[in-house]
């Protein structure tokens, strides 16, 4: 169990680059890809693989919970209640966000219960959980559970910044790795299928309201925040911070080749 951190401890004059990767964030912007999902069958196919990246998010939010916040026992207070406060919000929020009939569920179940609605194969994802409640490897797990190639290389690259046990680049990956660009044409035709056929899209409609109103709105400056002052003056953990930007939207970008070249097939 890494110590927890006390932010307020370091300086804050900071200076990330928090442009070195804008490059990398038009092309997302930019991507064939979402030209491509331009009917419901795409969607689908889409899903199946973006499951993977909502999944693998709830690790990487764990693993901050567990360097902000203390998540052992006995409980002994973290030395920064601010940023314990606000890890815990957004735990709170991806962990369990309220439902439309009152009720709660993570994200990652909000989108598998949209694929579910949506007729999307939840098979793969499903086989995951199993194995891994089952005590079994994640790397063996991935490679057994039938999840697509380009998925798993995906959910690889995350575990091994998590690996890395740098709450820099931990958190650097969770704050810009995580910046789901959204562009209007993918809204557009999320919003369109649920007119088209509520029962089946309905949720995959909230799934992406509440994705924008948490994500975008409250969690990205949250985060943004943190690596600031977590960063502080110190050069180096300015450079790993911009680094690690990099290294997930190319993981990313990979993904998304990967499935533009699938449902061009």
């Amino acid at each position: 169990m890494p110590p927890p951190l006390a932010l307020h401890q370091q300086p804050h004059n900071t200076s990330i680059d928090v442009h070195s990767h804008e490059d990398l964030r038009r092309l997302l912007v930019d991507h064939r890809l979402y030209g491509l999902i331009d009917s419901a069958t795409a969607m689908r196919r889409f899903m199946e693989h973006h499951v993977y990246c909502v999944w693998d998010f709830q690790s990487l939010l764990t693993s901050l919970q567990q360097r902000f916040t203390c998540t052992s026992i006995p409980w002994i207070p973290t030395p920064d209640a601010h940023a314990r406060r606000l890890v815990n919000e957004i735990v709170l929020d991806e962990e369990s966000d309220a439902l439309p009939d009152g009720s709660h569920a993570s994200h990652f179940e909000l989108y598998l219960e949209s694929m579910t609605l949506a007729g999307a194969d939840v098979g793969s994802i499903h086989r995951l959980l199993e194995l891994l409640r089952a005590g079994k490897p994640l790397a063996m797990s991935l490679e057994t559970c039938g999840a697509p190639s380009a998925a798993v290389s995906f959910v690889k690259n995350t575990f091994e910044l998590i690996d890395s046990g740098d709450s820099t680049t931990i958190l650097a990956a969770f704050t810009f790795g995580r910046e789901d660009v959204i562009p209007d044409m993918f809204r557009n035709i999320v919003v369109s299928l649920a007119d088209q056929d509520p029962l089946s899209w309905n949720r995959f409609r909230y799934y992406l309201d509440r994705h924008i109103t948490h994500d975008d709105a409250r969690h990205a400056p949250i985060c943004r925040a943190l690596l600031q002052t977590l960063c502080g003056s110190d050069p180096d953990k300015q450079a790993a911070a911009s680094r690690t930007a990099r290294q997930c939207l190319e993981a990313r970008i990979v993904l998304w080749d990967a499935i533009a070249a699938d449902l061009g097939s």
